[in-house]
């Protein structure tokens, strides 16, 4: 039922006319001005009629502004077709409507005013370069409009009044995805909540791997096949359908909807740069979780600079030996087969000379996490994702069989590698979303339950215009990470789409888990609140599969 304080809101809707109409006249001008913020940069770095390295370094704030600038645009831009298809389809609710208009209001200040690159750096567009005569580009009636009335607080109210009454749906407002994946959705969702959800807290306070048996019901699931082809063992489905998996299994923890991920990354790898004998071995076992992988790329001391790697692979009659150490190896004790990035070209030092190995080995227990002759390794203690804890490895003339080398041919370790990541991206950007969701769940109910000067919390406007954010730059995000998974099934390069939805679904993770901290209280603090535990795997998203500020300079060089 709506709230006392809430029943002015309750009787008429803040929604406002001609929403989509007024929404869809703000792209244009969006879209110009990013045209311009681009123009401004490319008179910082450009050299010869190409970006220059050492200029875009030079320039990070700039450069990195027009990555987060682009994101904005491209977010609201799909947030449109999102709004529009979902009108055409007779679902564009009053929900829908409030979260499209929120939205645009919200972002649009932003644009204008400072985009938040994380809570301490604001980027705002005379950082790029804008005057601000250029800047008044923005100046158009629809932005205004928006700007001024769009995201209030009886906006924010008003959807979060809609969002308990409706607290039994699996998302608040549609996705705007096919039958099919609501149905897988609604299918992951059931599984978390009774097999994920209820036990994760303890998996993590207790830093245990998760059950064997949690794998196994997945792997019936399809989980691990999911994209693999049907021809190799699996499901042969869309990309998109892997977002709504990860995002509902993530949403009831984050280790749990990140075991696909090092399968994803190794099938890609198999896929795309394999040999047919490579795929017929591996991927029927990939896709049925009888191997399980694990990606070893990272060293001590590299970080996102793989072209640095020392680790070496030495000839021994057609096979190799590999001595190196790596480090942040997720999974790495009980997995069969390492994706493993060495160098085999002594001479080089940079990406040319690395290659990609598929490294058998024997999975390990609590007594003997690695028991394989030619490697060790220790387990890395963390703040948050747990369940299948990091490891640092060290091998020393480590075994791997020529069969082994992907593809057959060295030297192509590094760009087999980035065909990995539009897959990787986009798969990231949706577990954000999940961990996101979470928060959001536990954030509402909270904020139900607990009561403060007689009321509940969610009655206290600040309390619910944090909900009503979370609800809306989730869905911002989602939208942004469906269309990135689209281009993807559909052939198109989509690198710059994904790092898009990593770089926003990240944050949006991150603000959403600090909020349902902050709703909590003190009590958020205590380890005994699932709270605790949503902030700490969410923190983890702004920096693997490419650390944000990597991300936005990934960007930016593309999109000049």
């Amino acid at each position: 039922m709506p709230r006392d304080a809430h029943d002015q809101n309750a009787k008429s809707t803040p929604v406002l006319p001609d929403l989509l109409a007024t929404t869809a006249a703000t792209i244009a001008p969006l879209r110009a001005l990013l045209e311009t913020a681009k123009d401004c940069v490319r008179d910082k770095v450009m050299v010869d009629g190409r970006a220059s390295g050492a200029l875009v370094e030079a320039e990070q704030t700039a450069a990195h502004g027009l990555a987060w600038l682009a994101t904005y645009v491209e977010a609201l831009a799909q947030m449109q077709v999102w709004a529009e298809k979902l009108l055409a389809d007779s679902k564009f609710g009053e929900v829908e409507q409030l979260i499209h208009q929120i939205a645009f209001g919200e972002y649009l200040w932003q644009i204008y005013g400072g985009i938040p690159m994380n809570q301490g750096e604001i980027l705002r567009l005379q950082d790029i370069g804008l005057t601000q005569d250029q800047m008044r580009m923005m100046m158009e009636p629809s932005v205004q409009t928006l700007t001024q009335h769009a995201n209030t607080q009886a906006a924010r109210l008003r959807l979060v009044d809609l969002m308990q009454e409706r607290s039994a749906e699996v998302t608040v407002g549609a996705t705007g995805l096919d039958e099919e994946l609501d149905m897988i959705r609604e299918q992951f969702r059931r599984y978390a909540v009774e097999k994920v959800e209820p036990f994760a807290h303890e998996w993590h306070l207790k830093d245990q791997l998760i059950p064997m048996s949690v794998i196994d019901e997945l792997a019936e699931m399809g989980v691990f096949g999911l994209t693999i082809p049907e021809e190799y063992g699996g499901l042969g489905l869309s990309k998109a359908s892997m977002c709504v998996v990860s995002e509902e299994l993530s949403r009831g923890y984050i280790g749990v909807g990140s075991l696909g991920t090092r399968t994803e990354i190794a099938a890609e790898l198999i896929i795309a740069g394999g040999t047919e004998e490579q795929k017929q071995k591996w991927l029927p076992a990939l896709a049925s979780a009888e191997k399980l992988p694990t990606a070893v790329f990272t060293e001590p001391n590299t970080g996102s600079d793989l072209g640095a790697l020392r680790a070496r692979a030495v000839k021994d009659g057609d096979d190799y030996r590999i001595t190196g150490n790596k480090t942040w190896i997720t999974h790495a004790s009980r997995t069969h087969v390492m994706t493993l990035l060495a160098r085999t070209n002594p001479d080089s030092s940079d990406y040319k000379g690395l290659s990609m190995f598929l490294a058998e080995k024997t999975p390990g227990d609590d007594a003997h996490p690695f028991p394989t002759e030619g490697m060790t390794g220790g387990e890395i203690e963390v703040l948050g994702y747990r369940g299948m804890k990091e490891y640092e490895l060290a091998f020393d003339n480590f075994h791997v069989k020529g069969e082994n080398l992907l593809g057959g041919e060295e030297g192509k370790g590094f760009k087999q590698l980035m065909e990995t990541f539009e897959s990787a991206r986009i798969q990231t950007a949706a577990r954000a979303i999940g961990v996101a969701c979470s928060a959001l769940d536990v954030a509402m109910q909270y904020a139900q339950d607990r009561k403060q000067f007689g009321k509940s919390l969610i009655e206290f406007p600040r309390v619910a215009n944090k909900l009503a954010m979370m609800a809306v730059e989730i869905m911002i995000a989602r939208q942004l990470t469906y269309f990135s998974a689209f281009e993807k099934d559909e052939g198109r390069r989509c690198d710059v789409e994904a790092g898009m939805a990593k770089l926003l679904g990240a944050r949006v993770a991150w603000a959403a888990a600090d909020n349902a901290l902050q709703i909590h209280g003190g009590n958020g603090f205590a380890l005994e609140y699932k709270v605790s535990r949503i902030l700490c795997d969410a923190r983890i998203l702004n920096i693997f599969e490419g650390a944000a500020e990597i991300q936005a300079q990934v960007i930016a060089r593309r999109i000049l």
